[in-house]
């Protein structure tokens, strides 16, 4: 008898305690509302109604008692801000177009209007879904360009829109005309496959570089090497110019980039960091002003003044071959085996994966209406929306009659001036050239385009 009352009484204790300290604890909650007397007052009514009904009853309190006390204490502002603050990022998350940020909560908090009161509630919500992609018409072949005698690695095209230039395996350089595409000339010089080609827009000079080493700046107007630049100690993979200083930039298979002044041929700059091939490289005028690509699966944005690496993306898994800037936003795409990439400068935030490009991509090229171009290993090309990521076509370059199917790889593909047409230099040893197909509608062609859930992926 004394063992069971004993137990009563320190039973009734813990309940009163436990209560108690659970009011006190709302109380220090609420206690910026402490200059309203209405909220003072509730909260002492409150507890005395509590610890009557707990001395009384000596039991533990009701649900419904529960409840009707956590409603009738006021809401703090700053408990309602915080939920606002949980309500507009969950609505962030799901209006977000990438597919690559953190899973956010399938319920999310939301505010309900109830009694003149504003409660919390776990309210469902839908998964974000992909936006509808703009309506761009269809590619079509319209041209076949044949000449050249090995595999033909890049293309560049001029700033007069009237010629453009491609660089072989055959160790040629060959221009041709863009509105026949007739042979103008071919020059040669290089021992070995020419890998990169740059028409500049500030002297009529014309810039290669290749595999045996060799960067040449060639004066379009004698039609002769006037320079080398000399300093890389294997193949040379890529170059671009700077479009407002006089600077080249060159990167190699022995994991650097170089920058070269282009009149006097100084090396300005080695830029080391990479630990494999550098397989493409890309300048601008902002900073930063230039974006290197890896065969170690990192892209690097790189401070030209310093010459040092601003920041470093590791979120590919395998070789990033190519990289384009967007001609109009302060965005770029990478191209890697596992995934296009699409980033934001100037920290190279990510924004969204373009999935579905499942082979070896060697090239990327994206005009002013947002049409992205991804050229592959296995001769596939594929047209994206930039916006969406929305695969909106794809093309099978069919190879030329005596060559092999294995030589339908793409290795560089390029849009004109005028973006009305897309060159591309292939393995079959043909430069290809596509333009949109006029007769196409929206009606004729309409996006076979479902609002899929986003199916969102880690790094």
């Amino acid at each position: 008898s004394f063992g069971v009352k004993w137990f009563v009484e320190v039973q009734k204790h813990s309940v009163h305690t436990l209560l108690f300290r659970s009011l006190k604890r709302t109380h220090d909650m609420f206690v910026s509302d402490h200059a309203k007397p209405q909220a003072s007052l509730t909260l002492q009514c409150c507890l005395g109604v509590a610890l009557t009904a707990d001395t009384q009853l000596q039991k533990m309190p009701s649900e419904a008692g529960v409840q009707s006390m956590a409603l009738a204490l006021p809401p703090s502002q700053a408990r309602q801000d915080a939920v606002r603050t949980a309500a507009s990022v969950g609505d962030i998350h799901r209006h977000a177009g990438g597919a690559e940020r953190s899973q956010p909560p399938q319920h999310t908090l939301a505010l309900m209007e109830g009694g003149g009161m504003k409660n919390t509630a776990l309210v469902p919500r839908k998964a974000p879904t992909m936006p509808k992609p703009q309506w761009h018409p269809p590619w079509k072949l319209y041209r076949v360009i044949s000449g050249h005698l090995g595999w033909v690695r890049s293309i560049a095209v001029e700033p007069g829109n009237q010629w453009f230039v491609t660089g072989s395996a055959d160790r040629t350089i060959k221009i041709w005309d863009l509105a026949s595409g007739k042979l103008k000339l071919s020059l040669t010089g290089h021992i070995s496959t020419v890998r990169g080609v740059a028409v500049s827009s500030r002297s009529p000079y014309l810039f290669s570089c290749g595999e045996d080493k060799q960067v040449k700046c060639w004066d379009l107007e004698y039609n002769k090497v006037i320079r080398h630049y000399h300093g890389h100690l294997s193949a040379v993979y890529d170059l671009d110019l700077h479009p407002t200083i006089d600077v080249l930039v060159t990167c190699s298979r022995d994991a650097t980039a170089r920058v070269w002044d282009i009149r006097t041929k100084a090396n300005v700059h080695t830029l080391t960091g990479h630990t494999n091939t550098v397989a493409t490289v890309k300048c601008q005028n902002s900073e930063p002003q230039i974006i290197t690509g890896s065969h170690d699966t990192t892209i690097r944005l790189w401070d030209l003044i310093a010459g040092k690496t601003r920041a470093t993306l590791t979120n590919h898994k395998k070789s990033v071959r190519a990289v384009v800037l967007h001609p109009r936003q302060y965005t770029f795409a990478s191209g890697s085996p596992d995934n296009i990439k699409q980033w934001k400068f100037p920290d190279g935030n990510f924004i969204q994966n373009l999935s579905g490009h499942n082979a070896i991509i060697n090239t990327l090229a994206v005009n002013s209406d947002g049409v992205l171009v991804s050229g592959a290993d296995n001769g596939t090309v594929h047209l994206w929306d930039w916006r969406t990521g929305y695969n909106f076509q794809r093309i099978h370059a069919v190879v030329q009659p005596g060559s092999l199917d294995s030589e339908s790889g793409i290795f560089a593909c390029v849009f004109d001036h005028s973006e009305s047409r897309l060159i591309t230099a292939e393995a079959d040893k043909t430069i290809k050239v596509y333009k949109e197909d006029d007769t196409a509608t929206e009606e004729t062609h309409p996006i076979n385009w479902k609002p899929e859930i986003i199916k969102r992926k880690r790094f």
